[in-house]
């Protein structure tokens, strides 16, 4: 027992810290409505602002203590307010894509003006050791677990007894019965989010010291306060704080478990993410109440007509096989985008064609580089045969994280896929598994078809089986269930069809797609390896993809194009992970966010005057005809449904 003390300490001292930032993070969630993927972003955020006025200002340190936390948390919950104001009756899906738009504008600006080297963060707390029950215990360490405890305990006396706490909850509750009241919750909103944010940069400012100033991993290592707010089901607080002491704790110890272990040393880090994953498949739905949920918008119908869509894609095409020709020596980067056309296919079946959210999509393409390496050089297999097996060997994958799926929705689902992802991240990439402890496999390309050009058209050619695959899932008895489902899964399973079983297929099909993808990325770079597909590129994808969602049915290609291309005429990278470009998807996707949700509040002003049922479909033009009379019915069957269990209700 006494060899597990220093561990049981360490652990306290950053659960602590965990516990605070999932404080801040639950709090904001429940007064808003608004589950902030930027959380993290403000806590490196802070420590960033301390770092420049300590060391590149050289003010001393209660001066930059001061500007961190004091000085830039208003700053940074002034602008938050205003945004999730803004996104008020706004979808789940661009809730999320808001708010991880400002964490790609925070984190890719900081990336881009520091660098992604880590930095050495200037110590300002005691660094002398005292002894505690048998235990050598540095008073930076002890600092921290006090502050962080001293502020959960008074935001929880707070929270309970003072006014403001009290219609804090309120606002939750009922914001138009407070604001009758005479309370305004546009005030309420402000106050929890300047103290959600004074929480994180709090958090950021204490946990700099232990790991140093590194953008992405400050970030990643706060978002384990997600973890935190799982115990805590997302409203309890004294439980989330319980829950980020349990995660510190738990962290420690496997960090005792595994020492020594090249394989296991990603389990540490990764305790979190499996405490979020497991809280939420154990807890399902009804415990877990997505606060501010609003109906997704029903899938549109194409912007062109069949005939003129099949002759736009055969100009497409015919643009596709010349850019060999007028590219010249940026042959690569356009190769690289047609296996981008494959990833954002499989990506848009899932967010736009039937709704569901995903973010851990880059694991699934890591997992089809790895197999095909495998494959293709351990097996010995033929070229062609390893790649449509690497897809094969992604859809179990994709299965696993279709589960979260059948037992969760909106949000908790995000959160449940983000957790997968880490966990593959942390855990399975460094074993034998998939990348090995060297992380790096080799990946061959066709025999024959080896130089740039042949294998263009090798890439073009499943690019374009891959857009054909999707498209005839869109026009099958499945794309209809997936956009019914994507409109009302209650109408879906009254009229008797199986909802878990579309989700799963949609899952499955969707991860095919992007285990080829990987497969092909590996091969076009001749190795696989998993540093291209962390977690932080699905969040990436997922902007890029919304930002270019105005193209519809193009919208994959669209994505490629500003995720690959682009870069390479800017001065980034191909790859999109370096530069300015993070922060520019960022900006796009949070503008798009905005503009979707003030068009559906404009819509929701005038569906009052539109007509229902088949006078509506007969109203609108005849491309879109079909797909409006499905949205109809099931709107109506769901209607009905609701009519008749608030009757049953009433009866009882």
């Amino acid at each position: 027992m006494t060899d597990l003390l220093p561990f049981l300490v360490i652990g306290l001292t950053t659960g602590s810290v965990y516990g605070l930032a999932a404080m801040g993070l639950v709090l904001t969630y429940k007064t808003s409505g608004i589950f902030n993927f930027a959380h993290g972003a403000i806590a490196a955020l802070a420590a960033y602002a301390f770092y420049e006025v300590k060391v590149v200002r050289g003010l001393p340190w209660p001066v930059a203590l001061l500007v961190a936390v004091v000085v830039l948390p208003p700053l940074v919950a002034m602008l938050m307010e205003r945004v999730t104001r803004a996104l008020a009756g706004a979808t789940t899906t661009m809730k999320i894509v808001a708010t991880i738009g400002i964490q790609l504008i925070i984190t890719g600006a900081l990336l881009a003006h520091y660098g992604a080297a880590g930095l050495t963060f200037p110590a300002f707390l005691p660094a002398d050791t005292i002894e505690l029950f048998g235990v050598y215990v540095g008073i930076d360490q002890l600092v921290s677990a006090c502050v962080a405890a001293l502020g959960a305990l008074g935001f929880f006396v707070f929270f309970t007894f003072s006014p403001l706490g009290v219609r804090m909850r309120a606002v939750v509750d009922d914001p138009d019965l407070l604001s009758l009241a005479g309370t305004s919750p546009f005030a309420v909103r402000s106050w929890a989010w300047l103290i959600g944010s004074h929480f994180a940069a709090i958090s950021g400012v204490l946990l700099a010291p232990l790991i140093g100033l590194d953008a992405l991993l400050l970030t990643l290592l706060v978002v384990q306060a997600y973890g935190a707010a799982a115990v805590g089901l997302f409203a309890s607080l004294p439980m989330t704080y319980a829950g980020g002491l349990l995660i510190g704790v738990l962290a420690a110890l496997a960090t005792n478990v595994v020492s020594g272990s090249v394989v296991l040393s990603g389990l540490p880090p990764a305790m979190p993410f499996l405490v979020l994953f497991a809280v939420l498949l154990l807890a399902g739905k009804r415990r877990l109440v997505d606060i501010g949920a609003t109906r997704p918008t029903p899938p549109q119908p194409p912007l062109l007509g069949p005939r003129t869509a099949r002759i736009v894609a055969l100009v497409v095409i015919g643009i596709g096989i010349a850019v060999p020709f007028l590219v010249g020596a940026k042959l690569p980067v356009y190769a690289n985008a047609l296996v981008f056309v494959l990833i954002f296919s499989s990506l848009q079946l899932l967010v736009r064609t039937s709704g569901q959210v995903s973010l851990a999509h880059a694991g699934l393409v890591a997992v089809g580089a790895a197999t095909f390496s495998h494959l293709a050089v351990g097996a010995g297999l033929p070229w062609l045969v390893a790649v449509l097996l690497a897809g094969a060997v992604a859809v179990p994958v994709g299965a696993l994280v279709a589960i979260p799926a059948i037992r969760l929705s909106g949000l908790f689902l995000a959160l449940a896929t983000f957790g997968f992802g880490l966990l593959l991240e942390n855990v399975v990439y460094r074993t034998g598994l998939l990348f090995g402890a060297s992380g790096s496999l080799p990946a061959p390309r066709p025999d024959g078809l080896g130089g740039d050009l042949p294998f263009y058209y090798v890439l073009l050619g499943f690019a374009v089986a891959g857009v054909l695959l999707v498209a005839a899932v869109g026009r099958s008895r499945l794309g209809r269930l997936l956009r019914a489902m994507a409109d009302s899964p209650t109408s879906l399973a009254t009229l008797g069809l199986g909802v878990n079983v579309t989700r799963v297929t949609v899952f499955g099909i969707s991860a095919f797609l992007a285990g080829v993808a990987g497969a092909l990325y590996a091969s076009q770079g001749h190795s696989a390896t998993g540093t291209p597909f962390t977690s932080f590129t699905s969040l990436t994808w997922l902007t890029v993809l919304v930002l270019c969602g105005a193209a519809r049915s193009a919208a994959p290609l669209a994505a490629a194009i500003v995720f690959a291309v682009l870069p390479a005429y800017g001065g980034g990278e191909a790859d999109g992970s370096s530069g300015w470009m993070p922060v520019l998807f960022g900006v796009g996707a949070l503008l798009v966010a905005l503009h979707e949700s003030s068009a559906r509040r404009g819509r929701s002003h005038v569906s009052a005057e539109w007509p229902t049922g088949s006078r509506a479909a007969e109203r609108i033009g005849s491309p879109g005809r079909a797909a409006a009379r499905e949205r109809v019915a099931h709107r109506d069957v769901d209607s009905a449904v609701r009519v008749r269990v608030g009757a049953a209700g009433g009866a009882r």
